[in-house]
Order: structure tokens, then C-alpha cells, then sequence
């Protein structure tokens, strides 16, 4: 194993062991400091409000390292299946650690947090990041999929909004479900079609074929299974927000009515 596989290695290693004192020490310290409200939850909410925290921060961390690597990083752009990866796999790397250490918090806290379409979401990415991580390719695709990763502070604060009692219809929660749509839109769903031209661009040159069958199959499998659950998301977020706006009009004008009335 060469020093940087080593250096990639003791990321992951890091990163995972981190994100569990995350969840286990410090969302526990502080969130009843940042909110009193936490201290009313029940023993399972409090689980999943751990990992909710844990999950933004690493969402924050990894989606910002990656736009910069979209903006800035020119081999991986001009060369989206072989360009030099040092950067994507730190990145990715990061992100792998995350997603084991979510693994086993999710398989031992199963009744608080457990989910299957997670447990096959993290399963299918980290298919996928192996590649990336043990042969360095097709680092502009594994970097573009943590693009997804924005919209998961928003996905969060709802949750929190929820478990603190704030009516569906107040404006932060209205604030938020419409931010959340927004971002989830933009980041999952509007960039499917330039994903999906790079990947045609590249498709039966000489660099995709160097790219051996199981690492292709790794490629398309685990993008168009990510890709299905993010429109089922997608739609399950919609109706939310729109039964959501809905309520509030109607309070709106309940509201009015009853102005009127006195």
C-alpha cells in the first residue's frame, strides 16, 4: 500500500471514529445548550436527534469540499473518468467513514433510527466509493453525487422543527419546507440531466473502457438506484410542502374570516 492510500486510509479511519464521538459526546453536550427543548425528548427521539446533528455537520463539511473540487480542480473536470482524484478521495474518503459510522449507529439503534431505504442508500454508495477510493476512478462522479449532500441540513430541520412542536404552519417551518424543496430539487433532482450527459459523453471512449466491468457496473447501478430513491424523496418532499402551504392558506383565511366576524 503506497503512502497516500495509507494517508486515504487513516481519513476514513478518522473520519469515522469522529463522526461517533460526534454522536456520542458532543450533539449529547451541546444540543440542551443550544436548545432546552432537547431535554423533553424521548430516549429514541434523542437518538435520531444526534444523528440528525452529526449528519448536518458532515453534510456541511463534505457538500462545501465539494463544490470547491466542482469549481476549482481542473483535472477531475477535463477528465472526468481518470483526472487526477487526490482531492476526490479525501473527500470521498471523509464521506465513507461517515457512512460506516451511520451504518452501525443504524444497526444498533434500529427501533429509534432504522430505515431500510437508508440502509440500502449508504450500502449503494459506499458500492461505489470503493472504486473510487481503491483505483482512483471516475473521480468527477463520485464528487458530483456529494453535491446531494446540501440539502440535508434543510431535511433535518424539519425533523427538529417536528420533534420541538412547532406547528406545521408557522414561518419557520413554512421557511424551511420551502427551502428544503428548493435545495432538494436543485441539487438531487435538476442535476440529474448534466450528470447523466457527462456520464453519455464519456460512454465507449478509450478511458471508459479502461474502466473494468465491475467498476462500470458499480458506477451505473449505484447512480440509477440513488437516483430512483431521490425521486421518490423528491415527490414525498412536494406533497409535503404542498399540503403544507395549503394548511397555511386556509389558517390565512380562517384567520381573516374570523377578523371580520369580530
Amino acid at each position: 500500500m503506497d503512502l497516500f492510500s495509507q494517508l486515504i486510509l487513516v481519513i476514513l479511519v478518522t473520519s469515522c471514529l469522529s463522526f461517533q464521538w460526534l454522536f456520542h459526546r458532543v450533539s449529547p453536550w451541546v444540543s440542551p445548550r443550544a436548545s432546552p427543548g432537547f431535554l423533553r425528548l424521548a430516549d429514541q427521539q434523542k437518538v435520531e436527534w444526534n444523528s440528525r446533528t452529526v449528519s448536518t455537520l458532515h453534510a456541511l463539511v463534505v457538500g462545501l469540499f465539494c463544490l470547491y473540487i466542482l469549481l476549482f480542480d481542473d483535472a477531475v473536470n477535463e477528465d472526468p473518468v481518470w483526472g487526477d482524484p487526490t482531492l476526490v478521495k479525501i473527500n470521498v474518503g471523509m464521506t465513507t467513514g461517515y457512512l460506516i459510522s451511520d451504518l452501525l449507529l443504524i444497526f444498533y439503534y434500529w427501533k429509534a433510527i432504522g430505515d431500510k431505504f437508508f440502509v440500502i442508500h449508504h450500502l449503494a454508495a459506499l458500492y461505489a466509493y470503493y472504486y473510487v477510493l481503491r483505483q482512483g476512478m471516475l473521480p468527477y462522479f463520485a464528487n458530483f453525487r456529494l453535491l446531494a449532500e446540501f440539502s440535508t441540513p434543510c431535511v433535518n430541520q424539519r425533523w427538529f422543527f417536528e420533534v420541538l412542536g412547532y406547528p406545521k404552519s408557522s414561518r419557520p417551518n413554512i421557511a424551511n419546507g420551502m427551502a428544503m424543496a428548493l435545495v432538494f430539487f436543485l441539487v438531487r433532482i435538476a442535476v440529474m440531466p448534466l450528470y447523466y450527459s457527462r456520464m453519455w459523453s464519456v460512454y465507449g471512449t478509450e478511458a471508459f473502457y479502461r474502466v473494468p466491468l465491475e467498476g462500470r457496473a458499480a458506477w451505473i447501478i449505484s447512480s440509477v438506484s440513488l437516483d430512483v430513491m431521490n425521486v421518490m424523496w423528491m415527490h414525498k418532499i412536494a406533497r409535503g410542502c404542498y399540503k403544507v402551504m395549503c394548511s397555511a392558506r386556509r389558517h390565512k383565511v380562517e384567520t381573516q374570516e374570523n377578523g371580520k366576524t369580530d
